[in-house]
């Protein structure tokens, strides 16, 4: 009895924590609906969470005391349908026609092709057992699928695009199944979730390596950032102190005088270019009329 209950309670835990996870997308779809596009955003993983949640909802209808089973999967089954159907209204055309495909193969084909043979060529524990299998193997892949992430997170050394909240819950919900497993000693519960919190607590510590690293390096570039500021700023007095000391020392040379003063350079640029002037028109040719007038003032 005592076993009965704790493994009860655990099980109310873990309804908790996994619809925690199926309520985690929200934001992703309230962006969705405003900008009333997909963007970048795969749909892929809401059908196949679809088709998982389906399954353990069978497989906790055909198990003895399997309504905590029942109720986190069956709550999570509708979160999916509406998280599907959101992305299918709103995705592009082609991806709406592959997404309606995959979702019309998955969740009515295969999901439809093992409830039929179940229901007509198994009895009893064996119907259990089949479907128990299919429901690790789904879930398995669940659990498998952010290796992916995990991957590009070891390449780019940042964990921006691995969410710690969803991790975390993860991690979690792997934990708190995997216990629950045990009290009630269910192998097809156990399995995919011990291998999922093994995965979620390995994710988690890379957040934890990454995080500090990203944290570190963004450190770094702000404070190079503030110290090359520092010097544009040192450099720019400098010259501006320049240049107030020669306006000082041109305005010391002209005080007194009407008009600025040239400096000799400038004069003896001057001198040069009228007596260039002077040669260049001295050098020209007379014309007839021109002589004439000369030396008619000469006589």
């Amino acid at each position: 009895m005592a076993a009965l209950t704790i493994s009860f309670i655990v099980g109310v835990i873990g309804n908790i924590i996994s619809i925690l996870v199926f309520l985690s997308p929200i934001t992703t779809f309230r962006g969705i609906v405003k900008k009333k596009a997909t963007e970048n955003f795969k749909g892929i993983p809401y059908i196949c969470t679809l088709l998982s949640t389906s399954l353990w909802t069978y497989y906790g209808l055909l198990k003895p005391d399997g309504r905590l089973i029942v109720t986190v999967n069956g709550a999570g089954a509708v979160l999916q349908v509406i998280y599907v159907t959101l992305f299918i209204i709103y995705a592009p055309k082609d991806s709406k026609i592959k997404h309606l495909k995959l979702a019309g193969i998955l969740n009515v084909g295969f999901y439809g092709a093992v409830l039929l043979i179940t229901l007509l060529a198994t009895h009893g524990s064996l119907r259990l057992t089949v479907v128990g299998f299919i429901c690790a193997g789904l879930t398995l892949g669940m659990y498998g699928a952010p290796l992916g992430v995990m991957k590009n997170v070891i390449a780019t050394k940042s964990v921006e695009y691995m969410p710690f909240m969803l991790t975390f819950f993860l991690f979690l919900n792997g934990g708190i199944w995997s216990v629950y497993s045990v009290l009630v000693k269910d192998f097809f519960i156990g399995v995919p979730n011990v291998i999922g919190f093994v995965l979620g607590s390995v994710q988690l510590i890379m957040y934890i390596i990454y995080n500090n690293k990203s944290r570190a390096k963004k450190l770094s570039m702000e404070k190079l950032e503030e110290e090359e500021g520092s010097a544009h700023l040192v450099q720019g007095t400098v010259e501006m102190g320049k240049y107030n000391e020669e306006m000082m020392k041109e305005r010391s040379l002209n005080k007194g005088w009407s008009l600025p003063k040239p400096t000799v350079l400038r004069q003896l640029s001057l001198q040069k270019i009228v007596k260039s002037h002077s040669m260049n028109v001295d050098s020209l040719p007379l014309s007839t009329e021109d002589a004439e007038d000369i030396e008619n003032q000469k006589l």
